[in-house]
């Protein structure tokens, strides 16, 4: 069996109020996988992106290629572990300063050094990735809050996929303002990035409301609801909560049983 790419272990989340959103989730990601986030809203899909992305407090560990995200240091973490938002309209400027930006970051300064890359090419990359998913080069120069839904998610993917950091994207919802036509491209793109081995993507954990998309892109799913968490594919993990005692269950869809708790 393969290292996971990155594995959730015992990872917990409290909102202020004391109720714990969810509790002791273990989700291992590998190369190739599109694991997908479904559940009703409110149920914790979004915090839990959050929390794999180091972007709101949590307890557990969550290990990058066999070392924590405190070994491997917080800022390279996330470029290697990239959020991408649902909603990108409150960012300041438009996304060409947005992808310069970025890139003016000495963490990424770094790797374009080390890929003997620059701006100039990383830009031209995003604009050719956003123009096949329908957006026009003008776009790029127009405010944030000058775009539609749907502009905005496409420019701000494009970003994310040109800059080439990321071995897992973390998709909050990427589609939800596209039409069918858009939604496909989109997928497809991604899904053939990961296949290619051209690029350094190697993962995504996708949230999404439509089961259709699911079914197209999913290659392990997990659901989320006020029972607990459900992890199907090559492995699944079950939580039951009760008054007293939380039961974690592991079976593995496979030969063999993966983990059991």
């Amino acid at each position: 069996m393969p290292s996971p790419l990155l594995e959730l272990l015992n990872v917990s989340c409290s909102v202020e109020s004391g109720n714990v959103l969810f509790d002791d989730v273990n989700v291992k990601v590998y190369e190739g996988d599109i694991l997908v986030l479904q559940g009703k809203s409110g149920g914790g899909k979004s915090t839990l992106l959050k929390c794999i992305g180091h972007l709101i407090a949590h307890d557990g560990h969550i290990v990058y290629r066999g070392r924590t995200s405190l070994q491997v240091g917080i800022p390279l973490y996330r470029t290697k572990v990239l959020y991408v938002p649902q909603r990108p309209s409150l960012l300041p400027g438009n996304p060409a300063d947005f992808l310069k930006h970025i890139l003016n970051l000495s963490i990424h300064q770094a790797h374009l050094k080390e890929t003997e890359s620059d701006y100039r090419l990383v830009h031209k990359q995003a604009v050719e990735i956003a123009h096949e998913w329908g957006i026009s080069q003008e776009l790029w120069e127009r405010n944030w809050t000058q775009l539609s839904g749907g502009e905005a998610q496409r420019l701000l993917l494009s970003v994310a996929v040109a800059i080439d950091t990321a071995e897992v994207l973390l998709l909050d919802e990427p589609t939800s303002a596209l039409d069918p036509d858009s939604s496909l491209l989109v997928e497809q793109c991604l899904v053939d990035r990961i296949n290619s081995g051209q690029s350094n993507l190697k993962a995504l954990i996708w949230i999404t409301h439509s089961s259709e998309q699911g079914r197209r892109i999913g290659t392990r799913f997990v659901y989320m609801s006020g029972a607990g968490v459900w992890c199907s594919g090559a492995l699944v993990l079950w939580m039951v909560r009760h008054p007293f005692v939380t039961i974690n269950l592991a079976i593995s869809l496979g030969d063999e049983v993966l983990s059991k708790t």
